[in-house]
C-alpha cells in the first residue's frame, strides 16, 4: 500500500487541524464516522477502547479537513447507545402506566416509580468511581433490568397501602408511623432473599472468558448494581415517603380497584378449580418441561445474534503478484458493481497494507467499506446480491460486517466465522489439500465466500550462493548475503535532515536492473576487486510460494467460510462429517475453528457454572425456610420458567446463543422471586395472624399477593417491549434474545 503524507501545510497547522476534528468528532455522539469521496481523502475512525471509551484514528492524506466539513462527507452510521436509551424510558413509560392501572393513585405511583431513577443515579455513581463508562453493554442490563427495579417498592407500597386500609377499618386503628413500619419489614426479608438470589444466578456470567465475557460483564455488573441499589431504596426511602404520602390517599376507603376485584374473583374460581385437580396438573407441567427441555438442542445455533452495523466490509483477494495498477482496475469495477445495489449508499476501498501494518497484505488483496440504507430486503439478501454481482471477477470475496469481521479474526485468525485449519510439513501437500477440502465443503449447504488462503506459487528470483567461489574471493557467506540483500532490498545509506523532518535514504538497484540477467551481471566490491555476481553465484527466475503460514511450529493452510445465515450448527455438523471423511496423509492434521468454538464452550462452561449457581441458591433459599419442601417449590418455578422461554424463543425465531443463555440466567432469578414473595407471606400469616397452614389459607394469602404479583410481571414484561420490537434495530439486537427469554419465561411462571 502506497500512503502520500505530504503536505504543504506546516507540521503545527497539520496538528491544530487534527485537534480541531478531534473536537468535532467528539460533539457527534457516534461510534464510527466515515468520510469518504471517491478519491483518496481523509479517513476518521472513532471508535471504543477495552473500557468503552471512545478514540479517535486519523488517516491523513491529500485532502484537507476543512474540504471534508465543507462538502458534508461526514456520515453518522448507528447510534445504538441512543436506541437503548430510548428504550429505558419508553420501558420506564410503561412500567409507570401498569402501576397506575393496578393502584389507580398518582401518589402510590410515584412512590413505586421513584426508585428506578435513583437506582439509575446509583448505578451511573458506582460506575463511574470504578473508573469505567456508561457502554452499550451497561446500558442494556440497565433496560433489561427497569422492570425488577420497580418490584421491591411495588411489593412494598402495595402491603403498605392493603395495611392502611385495614387499619382504618380496624376498632381501634393504630398510628399509621407504626402500620407503615410493620407493613415494610412484613416484606423486608422476601426483598432481601430475592435480591441475594437474583446476585447468584449472575455468578456464571463473570466466569465466561474471552470476548463474551467482556461483552456481557458490564451488562451483569449494571444489572446487580441496579436491582442492590432498588433494594436499598426500597427499605429507606420508599417506606418514609409512604408515611408522609399514603394516609392521605382517597382511595384508601374504596378498597380495591374494579379490574383488581375482577381480577380477584377470577383466580379465586381458578384457585377452587386447581385443588381437586393438582396431581394432574403438576403432570402435565412435568412433561410441558420436559418437552421443552428436549427441544433445546433443536434450536439454531450462534456464537452471538447478527449485529445490524449498517456497514458491510468486502475482502477482496485476488491472485498474488499482481500489480497495483491492475488491483486498482479490478477494486475500481467492484466498486461499480457494488453501487448497483439499491441499498448501498457510498463505498470505500483499502488496497493492500503496508510492511509495518499489524496485518501486512500485498496489493492484490483489498477491502471494501459498503454503508448501506435500510430498505424491505434483509441483511443476507443484500450480502447475496453482492456476492452475486461480483461473482464475475477475477478475485475471491468474502462479506461480512465490520464488527463481526473482527471478532472472527479475534476467535481463529482470519475474518470469517469457519475456518479449516490444514497443518502439515510441505507446502505443496497443504495446497493439494485446501484444495481438495474446499472442493468437498462446496456441497455443504449453507457455506458462502469459500476460500483457500493465498498460498501459491509466484515467479521469483532465486541466488545460490557458491560458498567455495566466494571464498576464493575473500567473502564470508554472510559477507555475501548481506551484499545481495543490499542490491536487491536496499540498504539504509543516510539520514536526510529537512528542518523538523528526517528521511532515511536507502540505497538499490533500480527495479529495470534487478532482472536475473542484469542480477548477475551487476559488480560487486571484494578484497579480491570488483566482480560480477555471477563470479560467487548462480542467478535464476524460478516459482515458490508467496507467503507460507504458520502457526505452534507448524506449517498450515487455511479454507475459510461463511453462513448464508441459517443454522450454523447445522453447518459444522456437516463440516464435521466432511473432515471425517478425507484421508490425511501421516503428519497432517485438520483444526476446525471459528465462532462455533466460543458458542460450545460459552454453552458448557454456563451449564456448569448453573449446576454451582442453582446449589447456592437452594442453600440461601433452605437457610430462609429451613425446609427442604418450601426451598423445593420456589425453585420449581425455574424449570416451570423454561417452558415460556422455549416457546417464546420458537415463536420469535431466536438462535440459542450465549446472549439467550444470559437470558436464561436472569430469568432464573427473577423467576424465583415472586415464588419468595409468595411463600413469606404464607408463613407471615401464620406467624402473625393466627392462620394454620391450610387451603384456606393458601387461598387468602394467593388472593392478597395477587396484585403485587401480577403488577410486577407486567411491569417486567412491559418494561421488556421497546427490546421485543426492535429486533434487528442496532443496539438492540445483542439485547433482543435476552428480552424474549425473560418475557416468555415472565408468561408461564406467574401463571
Amino acid at each position: 500500500m502506497e500512503c502520500q503524507i505530504a503536505s504543504k501545510k506546516s507540521d503545527k497547522q497539520r496538528v491544530d487541524e487534527e485537534r480541531r476534528m478531534r473536537k468535532t468528532i467528539e460533539a457527534i455522539s457516534s461510534h464510527y464516522i466515515v468520510c469518504g469521496f471517491g478519491r483518496m481523502g481523509l479517513a476518521l475512525c472513532r471508535q471504543l477502547d477495552e473500557k468503552g471509551l471512545p478514540f479517535v484514528v486519523v488517516d491523513r492524506s491529500e485532502t484537507s479537513m476543512e474540504e471534508c466539513r465543507r462538502r458534508g462527507w461526514l456520515y453518522v452510521v448507528g447510534d445504538a447507545t441512543g436506541a437503548v436509551r430510548d428504550a429505558i424510558l419508553f420501558g420506564l413509560l410503561l412500567a409507570a402506566l401498569v402501576i397506575y392501572v393496578f393502584l389507580r393513585d398518582g401518589r402510590a405511583t410515584l412512590l413505586a416509580a421513584v426508585v428506578v431513577p435513583s437506582s439509575l443515579a446509583a448505578t451511573a455513581a458506582v460506575i463511574a468511581l470504578a473508573r469505567d463508562s456508561l457502554n452499550l453493554m451497561s446500558l442494556g442490563g440497565l433496560a433489561i433490568a427497569i422492570g425488577e427495579l420497580v418490584d421491591d417498592a411495588v411489593v412494598g407500597v402495595e402491603n403498605i397501602v392493603r395495611r392502611l386500609r385495614q387499619n382504618r377499618s380496624a376498632p381501634n386503628p393504630l398510628p399509621v408511623f407504626d402500620v407503615v413500619e410493620r407493613a415494610s419489614v412484613e416484606v423486608r426479608s422476601g426483598i432481601l432473599y430475592a435480591t441475594i438470589i437474583v446476585v447468584l444466578v449472575f455468578v456464571p456470567l463473570f466466569a465466561l472468558p474471552g470476548i463474551e465475557g467482556r461483552l456481557f460483564s458490564p451488562l451483569g455488573i449494571a444489572y446487580i448494581v441496579s436491582i442492590l441499589a432498588s433494594m436499598l431504596v426500597s427499605m429507606t426511602v420508599t417506606p418514609a415517603l409512604c408515611y408522609y404520602l399514603l394516609p392521605k390517599m382517597k382511595r384508601l376507603d374504596h378498597g380495591d380497584s374494579p379490574l383488581v376485584a375482577w381480577l380477584k374473583r377470577q383466580d379465586g374460581k381458578l384457585l377452587a378449580w386447581s385443588f381437586p385437580h393438582a396431581k394432574m396438573l403438576i403432570a402435565i407441567a412435568a412433561l410441558a418441561v420436559a418437552g421443552a427441555a428436549a427441544t433445546v438442542p433443536m434450536f439454531p445455533r450462534a456464537f452471538l445474534p447478527a449485529f445490524n452495523e449498517g456497514s458491510l466490509v468486502l475482502g477482496l483477494v485476488m491472485q498474488p503478484g499482481t500489480s497495483l495498477a491492475e488491483a486498482n482496475r479490478v477494486g475500481a469495477v467492484a466498486e461499480t458493481l457494488i453501487r448497483q445495489v439499491p441499498e448501498v449508499t457510498q463505498v470505500g476501498r483499502r488496497t493492500g497494507r503496508a510492511e509495518l501494518d499489524e496485518h501486512a497484505e500485498g496489493v492484490h488483496s483489498a477491502e471494501i467499506d459498503v454503508d448501506l440504507k435500510r430498505s424491505e430486503r434483509d441483511r443476507e439478501t443484500i450480502m447475496a446480491d453482492i456476492r452475486e454481482r461480483l461473482s464475475s471477477l477475477p478475485a475471491q470475496a468474502t462479506i461480512g460486517q465490520p464488527i463481526s469481521h473482527r471478532l472472527d479474526h479475534l476467535l481463529s485468525g482470519v475474518r470469517a466465522q469457519i475456518a479449516v485449519k490444514i497443518f502439515g510439513d510441505d507446502t505443496d501437500t497443504l495446497r493439494g489439500l485446501a484444495e481438495e477440502m474446499r472442493g468437498k465443503l462446496a456441497a455443504v449447504p449453507g457455506l458462502v465466500d469459500l476460500t483457500v488462503e493465498k498460498q501459491v506459487l509466484i515467479p521469483q528470483i532465486t541466488v545460490r550462493l557458491d560458498h567455495r567461489k566466494a571464498a576464493q574471493m575473500g567473502l564470508s557467506p554472510g559477507e555475501a548475503i548481506r551484499v545481495l540483500q543490499a542490491l536487491t532490498d536496499g540498504a539504509h545509506g543516510a539520514d536526510i535532515v529537512d528542518g523538523p523532518r528526517r528521511y532515511e535514504l536507502v540505497l538499490r538497484l533500480p527495479d529495470q536492473q534487478r532482472s536475473p540477467q542484469d542480477l548477475a551481471r551487476t559488480l560487486i566490491d571484494t578484497p579480491a576487486g570488483r566482480i560480477p555476481v555471477s563470479s560467487i553465484a548462480t542467478v535464476e527466475e524460478t516459482d515458490g510460494p508467496n507467503q507460507i503460514g504458520r502457526e505452534n511450529g507448524r506449517r498450515r493452510i487455511i479454507v475459510y467460510a461463511n453462513t448464508d445465515g441459517g443454522d450454523m450448527g447445522r453447518v459444522i455438523r456437516d463440516i464435521r462429517g466432511v473432515i471425517a471423511k478425507t484421508p490425511l496423509p501421516p503428519g497432517n492434521f485438520i483444526s476446525l475453528e471459528g465462532q462455533f468454538q466460543a458458542q460450545e464452550q460459552a454453552t458448557r462452561l454456563i451449564a456448569g457454572l448453573s449446576v454451582v449457581s442453582l446449589a447456592m441458591m437452594f442453600l440461601v433459599l433452605y437457610s430462609r425456610y429451613q425446609s427442604v419442601v418450601l426451598a423445593g417449590i420456589v425453585m420449581a418455578n425455574i424449570p416451570l420458567a423454561l417452558i415460556g422461554s422455549v416457546v417464546a424463543m420458537w415463536i420469535a425465531g431466536v438462535n440459542l446463543s450465549v446472549a439467550s443463555m444470559v437470558g436464561f440466567i436472569t430469568l432464573a432469578g427473577i423467576a424465583t422471586r415472586n415464588g419468595i414473595l409468595k411463600i413469606s407471606h404464607y408463613i407471615n400469616l401464620c406467624k402473625f395472624e393466627g392462620e394454620t397452614f391450610s387451603q384456606a389459607m393458601i387461598v387468602r394469602g394467593s388472593l392478597e399477593r395477587l396484585t403485587p404479583v401480577l403488577m410486577t410481571a407486567l411491569v417486567a414484561a412491559f418494561a421488556l417491549t421497546p427490546l421485543l420490537l426492535a429486533a434487528d434495530a442496532p443496539g438492540k439486537e445483542i439485547l433482543h434474545p435476552v428480552a424474549v427469554v425473560i418475557f416468555g419465561g415472565l408468561v408461564i411462571s406467574t401463571l
